[in-house]
């Protein structure tokens, strides 16, 4: 056993020592587990939200979604008006002890910036900082940019003594299987630090007692247990064993809302799923592709059937989207918000005039602990292609073996969910979707598609400071997307979370994310 295993036994062991004596303690039992402790490890929502309570950023969104100092206390866009000046909050440390200084915000940029790093899209604009004193750092961008803010809410601050000590100023890459000392050990400024870590099996938090900020809480301890089971996870919230689920299966909520002990929360999603498609001259079968044809994507898009899936796989609970964006983003425009109409007919002709062989095979990637009911809507859309005479081979399997496939462009057609964080903008999508993959943009750009028009309103509209101009930039270059059917938009997925009579308050955020310094359990809340 190595060293490093026989630490985390050792924390492991206390822990369950120290879980005897708490006595708020909240179960989260999640559909699936982070992918490691390392915020900047991979482009994953989940991931990214459930470190957020080990690692903050200099602002955050408050309760009501919008952006609040964290660890700045203020800012001001210099006369230059592409450097941002950022004055730090005085008396925070990180959970080791170490004091927070303008040298972490730094090295924390760059480690995130860095050329190697997957999350090096969420910060577009970036290009330096400069620790001006202990407690002021300037952020120098490229150009005037408007959304800095809103990028920095998820861009987490390490301790740059911590990384320095243990060879992790460099980020990792859970995609592209590289680990480090932080895939499996945190150090933040956040409301709890991690005590103990199982990988697939159980990841502890017990409250920080020197966080700057005053506790809207009642926590001891957060316990993330992860159970993929759909049928497991409702068990263990009726019998007790755990009291938390952001992930209440749609199909269940019937039973889970008739249970005594269980309150149901539920909403539609920002999230957007949608089905993304290969841009390159050959299929993973070595075939010709035909999917560069606008027109084939088209017949894809109406031999698929919104309105069975909303009703049959998601129970009536998500929102049929015809626009990229959910109606709340910024850049949301309703006239985009149309779908064509369900004709398999329609379809099958305009394959034969595209001349798309009959019983062509094609990769269809999805994922079996990624969206809601993923498994089971593109099962339903793979049925629905095959009726106009294609052939989709599914493949279904954890996002672990799925990611490198997509990464790496070795794979057709595939699904993608996109929910605008951190950014809470269409600028977003825009960037880190649909732009042309160069640089820290189209990180997410899979199929390696390409549109120069498309890349130019981006660009305008990322240096916009009118929000009212960038908007209508933004809204110009949805709609490009729109009509190039660049992705088929299936639907805003539906949120459901679930939580026991132990649980008396756990508000429920529009972004899906679970914000536990605002939860409280026990019989006085």
């Amino acid at each position: 056993m190595t060293i490093r295993h026989l630490l985390l036994a050792s924390v492991a062991v206390a822990g369950l020592a120290g879980g005897a004596e708490a006595q708020n303690v909240l179960k989260w039992g999640a559909n699936r587990d982070i992918g490691s402790l390392d915020p900047y490890s991979y482009g994953d929502s989940f991931t990214i939200n459930v470190l957020n309570h080990v690692y903050e950023g200099l602002v955050r969104y408050n309760a009501d979604l919008e952006i609040e100092p964290a660890l700045a206390e203020s800012w001001e866009i210099l006369e230059d008006q592409v450097t941002w000046r950022f004055i730090l909050r005085e008396g925070v440390t990180f959970h080791n002890g170490n004091p927070f200084t303008a040298k972490d915000v730094v090295a924390s940029l760059e480690r995130v910036s860095h050329e190697t790093s997957p999350l090096k899209g969420n910060l577009p604009a970036y290009v330096s900082s400069e620790a001006v004193d202990e407690r002021t750092v300037d952020i120098t961008l490229n150009g005037t940019y408007p959304l800095l803010l809103n990028d920095l809410t998820n861009i987490h601050i390490f301790d740059q003594e911590w990384m320095e000590e243990n060879d992790s100023l460099l980020p990792t890459d859970i995609g592209a299987g590289t680990e480090g000392y932080a895939t499996y050990n945190a150090n933040g400024t956040g409301p709890f630090i991690v005590e103990s870590r199982q990988p697939d099996a159980k990841t502890t938090f017990v409250v920080n007692p020197d966080w700057w900020d005053e506790p809207q809480h009642n926590l001891d301890r957060i316990e993330l247990t992860p159970v993929s089971s759909a049928a497991t996870r409702v068990a263990a919230l009726l019998s007790g064993e755990i009291n938390f689920t952001n992930d209440a299966p749609v199909q269940d909520l019937p039973r889970l809302a008739a249970a005594p002990n269980v309150e149901v929360l539920e909403g539609v999603d920002l999230r957007t799923v949608m089905i993304g498609f290969p841009f390159r001259d050959t299929l993973s079968t070595g075939e010709p592709n035909p999917f560069k044809d606008k027109a084939v994507r088209e017949a894809l898009y109406k031999a698929i059937d919104l309105e069975l899936i909303h009703e049959k796989v998601m129970r009536g609970k998500s929102r049929v989207a015809g626009a990229t964006v959910a109606p709340p983003i910024p850049g949301y425009a309703e006239e985009l918000d149309t779908v064509p109409e369900f004709d398999p007919e329609a379809a099958r002709t305009l394959l034969e005039e595209a001349g798309v062989p009959e019983g062509l095979e094609f990769e269809f990637n999805c994922l079996s602990d990624g969206l809601v009911n993923e498994e089971q809507f593109c099962q339903a859309i793979a049925a629905m292609w095959s009726r106009i005479g294609l052939a989709p081979q599914l493949d279904v399997a954890p996002r672990a073996v799925q990611t490198p496939k997509r990464t790496g462009g070795t794979t057709d057609v595939y699904t993608l969910g996109w929910a605008t964080l951190p950014m809470l903008d269409a600028y977003s999508p825009l960037l880190q979707i649909f732009h042309s993959k160069e640089g820290n943009s189209g990180v997410f750009n899979w199929g390696g598609w390409s549109f120069p028009e498309l890349d130019a309103l981006i660009q305008e509209a990322g240096q916009e400071l009118d929000t009212e101009t960038r908007l209508a930039l933004e809204t110009e270059a949805l709609g490009i997307v729109k009509e190039e059917i660049i992705m088929i938009p299936l639907h805003q997925q539906p949120m459901a979370w679930a939580v026991t009579d132990e649980v008396t308050e756990m508000p429920l955020f529009p972004d899906n994310k679970p914000r536990l310094w605002f939860a409280r359990v026990g019989s006085e809340g």
